[in-house]
């Protein structure tokens, strides 16, 4: 069986045309640890890209690169047209048995309905739900994304959702869906070093934006210094260019706190070095107005973190049975407040057993059989 994914590489999204190795997401990246398990499949990722780069031909034995030049006039302003042809093309020369494209975001989705072969398409952000919520405007990136969602989902064969939120939303305008989350990437399953009791540190992960909401969990950590507690509240996170007023306001008000030492912005750590962020926390803080998913919360619960989240999307699916992991309306700010304060005077205990959940649930090698196994099926081979 040969899979064909048309799918992001974050050089693209950092402009870092000088390294050499391809960088996906955290959801993507972990997929693909699991099909590097699956040697029966050959799979070929396909990334467009602004500039030329130097690339590995292989990212494993069974895993195939291949990043393509297009010009930045074959981006969104032609409708993805570049892009399209670019991998109508190379298609042509891997011959796949289906071509999936990861994300409606940007092109990978549009350029897989347009591929000319058998094509799925896997949700990660609701393009047209997060443009409602923010009321984007005409002509705007959140506009013409939503729109070109609603052009693609009718069009492909079926459509992976990561939660019964996104399925949801998906539904009425797709052919056929399956419920596939994204898995943990490896290095969160290795076990968590056992060093004892650990210093009360909150940890938010997530780019700094407002549908994150750093900045107001800013007031969060206010008010729990006023009260006289002890601890520190770390916020490690991509500062995104389209965010630029947001991130300002952000890194002009943590600057006091971090002079009084209970809060600290830690930038965009290497992803070799996530997990050490985590183990050094006691528990996680995740309060975004809308989440599809949620891989900061799947990361953070695969190291045993306790975690505070709001009741908002794809959460809520991850933290069903998870020990004492608590969920608040997204606009409960006292009621988060009340219980974070409530868990640092017990001592800031951290549960155990979520990381065994989790290595059940979101294995990378198990949901990519799960892939295969819904490829089996449309193309009607047995198992």
């Amino acid at each position: 069986m040969k899979i064909a994914f048309l799918v992001i590489d974050l050089r693209e999204n950092d402009r870092s045309y000088a390294e050499v190795t391809p960088r996906f997401s955290g959801g993507n990246a972990s997929l693909f640890e699991g099909f590097a398990s699956l040697p029966e499949v050959e799979v070929h990722l396909i990334s467009c890209i602004q500039q030329p780069v130097r690339s590995p031909e292989k990212l494993a034995g069974n895993i195939w690169y291949h990043g393509l030049h297009v010009p930045k006039i074959g981006w969104l302003r032609t409708g993805y047209q570049g892009c399209i042809r670019a991998v109508r093309r190379k298609l042509c020369e891997i011959q796949p048995d289906i071509v999936q494209g990861i994300g409606t975001e940007r092109e990978c989705a549009i350029s897989a309905v347009f591929s000319g072969f058998r094509n799925l398409v896997t949700i990660q952000g609701n393009m047209t739900e997060l443009g409602r919520l923010t009321r984007a405007r005409i002509g705007s990136y959140g506009w013409l994304t939503a729109r070109l969602e609603n052009f693609i989902l009718p069009r492909t064969t079926g459509v992976f959702c990561n939660s019964s939120y996104t399925e949801e939303l998906v539904r009425p305008r797709a052919r056929r869906i399956w419920r596939v989350p994204h898995p943990v990437r490896l290095a969160f399953l290795d076990p968590a070093p056992n060093a004892g009791p650990r210093p009360c540190i909150l940890l938010n992960v997530g780019v700094i934006s407002p549908r994150k909401r750093q900045l107001e969990l800013l007031d969060v950590a206010e008010a729990l210094h006023r009260q006289g507690l002890k601890f520190e509240f770390r916020f490690v996170g991509f500062t995104h260019p389209g965010a630029a007023a947001y991130t300002e306001a952000f890194l002009k008000r943590i600057k006091p706190m971090e002079s009084a030492g209970y809060a600290r912005f830690l930038g965009t750590p290497p992803d070799d070095e996530l997990p050490q962020c985590y183990d050094s926390a006691s528990a996680l803080v995740h309060f975004p107005t809308e989440e599809s998913f949620g891989n900061v919360v799947l990361e953070g619960l695969a190291r045993d973190l306790k975690f505070f989240g709001a009741r908002v999307g794809g959460i809520v699916d991850i933290v069903k049975d998870m020990p004492a992991a608590e969920l608040f309306a997204w606009d409960d700010w006292p009621g988060l407040t009340a219980a974070i304060a409530r868990w640092i005077t017990q001592g800031h205990p951290r549960p155990a057993g979520a990381a065994a959940i989790v290595r059940e649930r979101y294995h990378p090698v198990a949901l990519a059989r799960q892939h295969v196994k819904i490829y089996q099926e449309l193309l009607g081979l047995k198992s």
